[in-house]
């Protein structure tokens, strides 16, 4: 039985263990990105990256922005714009001209 209500008391200890360990590695994650960001000179930004770091900004306040991202919070709102006026730029898939008539087919009449 004390070897049951251990482990059991045990466990609150261990997920917070977790937590404290996942908030260790984030300190460290960020120290070795500020250590890196005195290194290089200029960064260059796929448009991978910028996709991820745009998402993943409307995760975060964005009071915290400057302390996390090594851009400008006007850089990732830019690259946010451009990424939504890509999905809605229908420019590609219209034709000059008018419409094709497809309308006698879809009210049943034989084409």
């Amino acid at each position: 039985m004390y070897a049951v209500t251990r482990r059991l008391l045990s466990l609150p200890a261990l997920l917070l263990r977790s937590e404290v360990s996942t908030k260790a590695e984030l300190l460290v994650l960020r120290h070795e990105n500020a250590v890196l960001r005195r290194q290089v000179p200029r960064v260059r930004y796929e448009p991978s990256d910028r996709l991820w770091l745009a998402a993943l900004s409307s995760l975060i306040p964005r009071h915290r922005w400057a302390e996390i991202f090594s851009i400008t919070p006007a850089t990732l709102l830019a690259w946010h714009r451009q990424l939504v006026v890509k999905k809605w730029d229908y420019s590609q898939r219209r034709r000059p001209g008018r419409p094709s008539n497809r309308a006698g087919s879809i009210h049943g009449r034989g084409v």
